[in-house]
């Protein structure tokens, strides 16, 4: 069970920063649900410096039916139906600095999108409502996240951190497109975490909650609501072929806590709700100084409102340096 797991319990990444998908104007926010959801989202609080590189690439396909209509790119639309491949890097350092005991660190992620989007445009005709079958693509940059904020503490087998970030309108935005990789406002995120993992039995419970702050679409005139999220696992984990692999079930709910507003929100308050559960399965490995990690989960949602509904599928590589090799799963 004292196997080198910096790596993994560090890999935050593509869960806490990928928000790719359409937008709660349009479907859904910044935040991903069920993005962070296991101790390979915790910081690893190990009192050195520590840096860490994460690529993390997702997919995502997801519609909303012929009886749900959404807002895109400033067009009302129904029968929406959207792809989704990103690929994020993610930089993490992790400094020896404390506050309250805490250690502190910070994170950089930078997504790329390639995004497809079909949908039938509703439009006001003199027989009543008409609809033009219509399809867009964008792939480019997306908007990136900044965690200015991070602080981790430990006290034997349970950790709990709090956060700070902070998504920058940096990708593309076109009025009246259906497939954006930007969402064209600021989002601020406060989070907290707390897991539990035993170094005798493996045994892992965590939960990761927030709220993201969204600032209007200044473009569109759309104020999305602001929103709250909750993401846990329930693993086991046991050495493997000198490593380190856990599986498990990843649960998520994610609520709009205040409804749309603005004088582009033509659909109302148009809260948005989403819940669901999968499998995830990881494994970690240390050679040559190195702490190698990987992951894999398959989220399908289960309840959806106001949003697209379908499948989430992750994949995370992660390569720590300067971690400390004594003794890191008892060091979470």
């Amino acid at each position: 069970m004292k196997l080198c797991v910096v790596a993994l319990l560090i890999i935050t990444s593509a869960g806490m920063f990928c928000g790719f998908a359409c937008a709660e104007e349009a479907g859904s926010g910044h935040y991903q649900p069920g993005a962070t959801a296991s101790f390979i989202d915790m910081l690893p609080d190990r009192g050195t410096s520590t840096f860490v590189y994460v690529n993390a690439f997702t997919y995502y396909h997801g519609s909303t039916g012929a009886s749900r209509d959404l807002e895109l790119g400033g067009q009302v639309a129904a029968n929406v139906k959207g792809t989704v491949y990103a690929d994020t890097s993610i930089f993490l350092y992790q400094a020896p600095w404390t506050l309250l005991g805490g250690q502190y660190g910070a994170a950089l992620a930078v997504p790329y999108v390639w995004l497809d989007v079909k949908a039938n445009l509703l439009l006001s005709g003199k027989r009543g409502r008409l609809t033009l079958g219509r399809q867009g693509t964008d792939n480019g940059f997306g908007d990136i996240q900044l965690l200015p904020l991070m602080f981790g503490w430990h006290k034997g087998d349970l950790k709990w951190q709090g956060t700070f970030g902070i998504y920058a309108p940096t990708g593309n935005f076109t009025k009246g497109a259906l497939a954006n990789v930007g969402k064209n406002y600021w989002t601020f995120e406060p989070g907290v975490a707390a897991s539990y993992l035993s170094s005798k039995y493996g045994f892992e419970l965590t939960a990761f909650t927030g709220f993201d702050f969204n600032t209007e679409n200044s473009t569109t005139n759309y104020q999305t609501g602001d929103q709250f999220y909750l993401d846990g696992t329930v693993a086991q984990h046991l050495p493997l072929f000198g490593g380190f692999v856990g599986a498990g079930a990843n649960g998520f709910f994610y609520q709009q806590i205040t409804g749309d507003s603005g004088s582009g929100a033509r659909l109302g308050g148009f809260a948005g709700m989403t819940a669901g559960i999968g499998p995830a399965i990881s494994y970690a490995y240390s050679v040559g100084g190195l702490d190698l990690a990987a992951e894999f989960k398959w989220l399908p949602e289960i309840g959806v409102a106001n949003r697209l509904s379908g499948d989430t599928v992750w994949f995370k590589l992660a390569i720590s340096l300067g971690a400390n090799h004594e003794d890191p799963l008892h060091a979470l």
